[in-house]
């Protein structure tokens, strides 16, 4: 008759699956703190207590799985609580939407549904699929008012979206940028309540110097439509950048003025030409055509999946300057001038470095 094996009174709980090997129970045994082998002069390994499992002893879970080979890791405490505040956070987070119980500000800005649901979104599409390089960040004030100036680009205001995932996601201090949007933004339904929901308002000087001198980071793209409707052909060029109206504010504001270059949004959706009689019928600046658009219909508005580099460069101070400055046209003209020069400047060293339009 065969040998009878002895069931230990105090591993019961074990008894409906098979016990890992000796070799893989010692090992785990031998590789907590404190423990060691026969060889050490002891005894063996520290036997589990009358409510302790083996598994809790010698970590087998973690080890070893029940052919002696890799099993699963238990399930983290800490992880555990995480997705339990997590669903806390999320339920508390519906109970103030439904109840109205969350802020807005004067112009309309949502901060809680900024940095829960909005930036969510958006954040995939600069992480994940333009890849988004984010440099001088730290350029933009920890506190106070500052006006960032950048160039734009792309058919559609995907640069100013990114551009605001950039300074949220990056800034040391966790700033918010507040964007100056066209006033054809907030005659779309649906787009007019989450542009104003996101902090953006209309690009007029009276909004803008209200909100520097409430200590905010502005966003503003002089170059308007002309920037963003510009052909493929004039890319990385420049416009005109209006009558530099931003200098005005930043001056009557007192607040440094940031000029960013974003490279990477020319090439989202090539603009070869422009069917101007079809945007005047739409009552819009333009309407692209692109390698894709209109030809592919809805497919043809996904963008290319281009890399994007956005730089913040060194602030241009204006708290130095009297307060009859911002009534000087040549001071204006000459400011407007110096960060449109270092933005163009800074893009075509970015060009430069830049290994292909895709990586």
């Amino acid at each position: 008759m065969a040998d009878a094996k002895v069931i230990p009174f105090d591993d019961d709980r074990s008894r409906t699956r098979r016990r890992p090997g000796r070799a893989a129970r010692d090992a785990a045994v031998r590789a907590l703190p404190g423990q060691h082998g026969p060889e050490d002069g002891s005894d063996g390994p520290r036997a589990a207590g009358p409510a302790e499992p083996l598994e809790a002893v010698a970590g087998l879970e973690a080890v070893a799985g029940p052919d002696g080979g890799a099993g699963q890791e238990p399930v983290s405490e800490g992880r555990r609580e995480g997705w339990e505040r997590r669903l806390a956070g999320g339920l508390a987070f519906l109970r103030r939407r439904v109840t109205g119980e969350y802020e807005v500000d004067e112009f309309g800005y949502d901060k809680e549904l900024t940095d829960q649901v909005l930036m969510s979104l958006v954040r995939p599409l600069a992480e994940k699929y333009f890849r988004v390089d984010v440099k001088g960040v730290e350029n933009i004030p920890a506190e106070g008012g500052a006006l960032v100036v950048a160039n734009h680009s792309g058919t559609l205001p995907l640069d100013g979206l990114m551009m605001q995932v950039a300074v949220h996601d990056n800034h040391p201090a966790g700033r918010h940028l507040r964007l100056l949007a066209a006033d054809l933004v907030f005659m779309l339904p649906v787009v007019n309540e989450l542009a104003r929901k996101a902090g953006h308002t209309l690009a007029c000087a009276e909004d803008a110097e209200r909100l520097l001198l409430a200590g905010e980071i502005v966003g503003v793209m002089p170059e308007g439509f002309k920037g963003i409707g510009k052909p493929f052909s004039e890319r990385y060029k420049l416009q005109r950048f209006g009558r530099g109206g931003f200098v005005s504010t930043a001056l009557r504001a007192g607040v440094p003025i940031v000029p960013c270059s974003i490279v990477g949004a020319e090439e989202i959706y090539p603009m070869l030409g422009n069917a101007k009689t079809l945007a005047r019928v739409l009552g819009i600046p333009y309407f692209p055509i692109t390698p894709t658009f209109p030809w592919l219909g809805p497919l043809g508005a996904v963008p290319l999946p281009t890399k994007w580099t956005i730089q913040f460069g060194e602030p241009i101070p204006t708290d130095g300057y009297p307060p009859e400055a911002a009534e000087d046209p040549m001071l204006m003209f000459n400011l407007t001038d110096q960060v449109r020069e270092q933005i163009q400047h800074t893009l075509y060293k970015l060009l430069v470095q830049r290994r292909s339009v895709f990586f």
